[in-house]
């Protein structure tokens, strides 16, 4: 599958397993958007593409919803298309990369004699911390990012490692596939011993039109997505970061003043996030 001669971005023969990106069309990258456009076949993550992307950019091809297709079905699809000459994409949302599934596919593929490749997307954690304005990583606040999901039917409880990651102070989570047990994971990290007042954020259908922001803290965010209804569609952030602030400034930028510090001591090595 890997080819050397090739870099992310590089349109090359086979099916493209395209980034749809969160839900804006807009934020479809300009690569998926040109595939999309020559593409005689679009098999699609059903609901999770925004139906304005697939009006705007697809609706020249046949579609076809991968949604409760196994691959005995969707392999065939796409590898006898792409052998009778047909132009086929293969679009997911939000990033492949991240629980997209999309390796067992293209490897399926391969063994049909159908080449592919990846074509990157905006992930929903980043179209979430636009939202909210802020950043994953903030300088003295959060050095790292954590991309998981709760135990669960896929996960067991061996596998799941959010109180780890909230248990080292500097990360923000970012839970996929996680509404519908928002409660049930607060819930263990509250038994865990964490800190009820850790903020939190749940945004529902990031950069779709009907997007919601509830914020709140490990605490509390569990009845406050109850109320609203949400069982799905939206991604939870565990951390100081959700919030913005208190992060040190970076020194790269000289002595420029922020909200999230007014210490003025530079004690920096020069580096930025």
């Amino acid at each position: 599958m890997s080819d050397a001669n090739y870099t992310a971005g590089d349109v090359r023969e086979g099916v493209p397993f395209v980034g749809a990106g969160p839900g804006d069309p807009g934020l479809l990258t300009v690569t998926g958007r040109e595939l999309l456009a020559e593409a005689d076949l679009v098999v699609h993550a059903g609901s999770l593409v925004n139906s304005e992307l697939l009006e705007e950019y697809c609706d020249h091809a046949e579609l076809v919803n991968s949604v409760g297709k196994d691959l005995e079905e969707l392999i065939p699809l796409m590898a006898e298309a792409y052998h009778e000459g047909r132009t086929v994409v293969r679009l997911h949302s939000g990033d492949p990369a991240i629980y997209g599934a999309a390796l067992e596919q293209m490897d399926a593929l391969e063994a049909e004699d159908v080449p592919t490749y990846f074509v990157p997307g905006v992930t929903s954690s980043f179209a979430a911390s636009a939202t909210l304005g802020t950043q994953l990583t903030l300088n003295e606040v959060a050095n790292h990012v954590a991309f998981t999901r709760p135990q669960g039917k896929t996960l067991s409880e061996e596998e799941d490692h959010i109180s780890d990651f909230v248990e080292m102070g500097d990360v923000t989570t970012c839970i996929y596939l996680g509404t519908h047990a928002v409660r049930e994971t607060m819930e263990r990290l509250l038994e865990d011993g964490h800190d009820p007042d850790i903020p939190v954020a749940v945004v529902y259908h990031a950069s779709w039109p009907d997007e919601d922001v509830i914020t709140g803290t490990i605490g509390t965010i569990a009845d406050e997505v109850a109320e609203a209804g949400y069982r799905a569609s939206a991604l939870v952030l565990i951390g100081e970061a959700v919030t913005g602030a208190g992060y040190e400034r970076s020194y790269l930028y000289g002595d420029w003043a922020n909200r999230g510090s007014n210490d003025s001591e530079e004690t920096d090595d020069g580096c930025s996030d």
